[in-house]
């Protein structure tokens, strides 16, 4: 199946769909799982320079005062409090599941429709925005989209076989143990970018003077009986 081009209002997004059938090895990918969930969770930093330009790094800036730190693959944590099962939360603390989506996408979706009934725990993070598809390119090598991440995995593109086999993998449980209360958090862009503060006039940053002294009048002096000012 060829690639779906999904039009934004931005920038144009491709999503892919991968073939049902995937050849990749339970036993071997849990083993890349364990590795890849001893990794640190990677993050992206939006730094806004003094002269406007905005650049992502992977390492926090010297001044982070105008810096967003974007997490990839985030815990996440109920709406209200809701705690998980312990066995859930083990998992999930381990190898925490990560959704990238954007609107008018139907396979992000369909893997979105997945991961709730199957009642996986997941951060979903939305690719909108011109800073957004920066900060993905930076994170997957591509703009593709949905894209998912399992620990430190990541999955481009959507495969009901190839989800169900990683997230088996990595020891979710195949139906859902979630308490009824559960809700998880809401979708948040990916790049949560921060509004300057509104700049300081130069007067707000001066001293205040001292109110001027009243004028006293003229006082009667014999030397001066009309009291002339000169």
């Amino acid at each position: 199946m060829k690639g779906l081009i999904l039009k934004n209002t931005s920038h144009p997004i491709q999503v892919k769909t991968l073939p049902a059938s995937v050849q990749v090895g339970a036993a071997v990918f849990a083993a890349v799982l364990l590795m890849a969930g001893q990794a640190q969770a990677q993050t992206v930093y939006r730094v806004v320079g003094p002269d406007g330009r905005i650049s992502f790094s992977d390492k926090p800036p010297a001044a982070s005062d105008n810096a967003t730190a974007t997490g990839v693959g985030g815990r996440p944590v109920g709406v209200g409090g809701v705690a998980l099962p312990f066995e859930l939360r083990q998992v999930a603390s381990k190898y925490p599941v990560t959704l990238y989506t954007s609107g008018n996408c139907a396979p992000c979706g369909t893997g979105r429709a997945l991961l709730s009934g199957r009642g996986i725990p997941f951060t979903e993070k939305t690719v909108n925005a011109a800073e957004d598809v920066e900060a993905l390119q930076r994170i997957s090598g591509e703009t593709s989209l949905p894209f998912l991440t399992i620990g430190g995995q990541q999955i481009k593109g959507y495969s009901d076989a190839e989800w169900t086999q990683f997230l088996n993998a990595a020891g979710y449980p195949q139906t859902s143990t979630l308490p009824a209360g559960y809700r998880g958090p809401a979708a948040t862009p990916l790049v949560a970018v921060q509004k300057p503060a509104p700049a300081v006039k130069p007067e707000d940053t001066q001293t205040p003077r001292a109110p001027a002294e009243p004028s006293r009048p003229p006082v009667d002096t014999p030397s001066n009986p009309a009291g002339i000012k000169f």
